[in-house]
């Protein structure tokens, strides 16, 4: 699914669309975004909160145990802090295809454009990839317990679910952002995953 802003074509109808090309990370493409970066910043989102609300069944967990995996959910009073990552001129195309084929992997996410204010006092369009309320994998529901003992036992095709939130964390504190919920999970899981 692809939400584009009144006035801009699709990406892949439109070579020109959004030049330069900016994807904004706010979980494992923070760490990983796996496509050339011609320069990266962080940036704030609002009207959106980062969360453990979307299943995994193949990159963090299996159908038979599903993990959980970070995603945006629309929620007006919030903001997300994450990174804005410009793509290397001339690798758009590329790097589109490859987004898709990683992250709609199972159409619980559609792909939007949505404004970003950068650090340096910048504004930029970019492209983010926002939960599906209505999917079948939206979990906006669990409370931080239910998460915690989730992430803490599943394993899917890109390795544990743990990994995937000490990762995210790790890199949410070398880069200065605060996440209270994300930090009280990586106490939790680390202390149920204790012998």
């Amino acid at each position: 699914m692809c939400f584009i802003l009144p006035g801009y074509a699709d990406p892949m109808t439109d070579p020109e669309f959004l030049r330069p090309l900016w994807v904004f990370g706010y979980g494992s493409l923070m760490w990983n975004p796996g496509f050339p970066v011609a320069e990266h910043g962080i940036a704030v989102l609002s009207g959106y909160r980062r969360g453990f609300c979307m299943s995994s069944i193949h990159h963090r967990g299996s159908a038979a145990e599903p993990g959980l995996v970070l995603a945006l959910d629309i929620a007006a009073d919030a903001s997300c802090h994450g990174v804005a990552f410009k793509v290397a001129e001339g690798a758009e195309q590329d790097t589109l295809a490859s987004l898709r084929e990683r992250e709609l992997i199972s159409s619980a996410y559609y792909e939007a454009v949505v404004p970003l204010m950068l650090s340096d006092g910048r504004k930029a369009l970019a492209l983010a990839y926002v939960v599906d309320q209505h999917h079948n994998q939206y979990r906006g529901e669990m409370d931080l317990e239910q998460q915690a003992q989730i992430i803490a036992h599943a394993k899917g095709g890109r390795g544990p679910n743990t990994e995937y939130l000490w990762n995210t964390v790790a890199h949410l504190r070398e880069l200065g952002i605060q996440d209270p919920e994300l930090e009280w999970l990586d106490g939790r899981v680390r202390a149920l995953k204790r012998p």
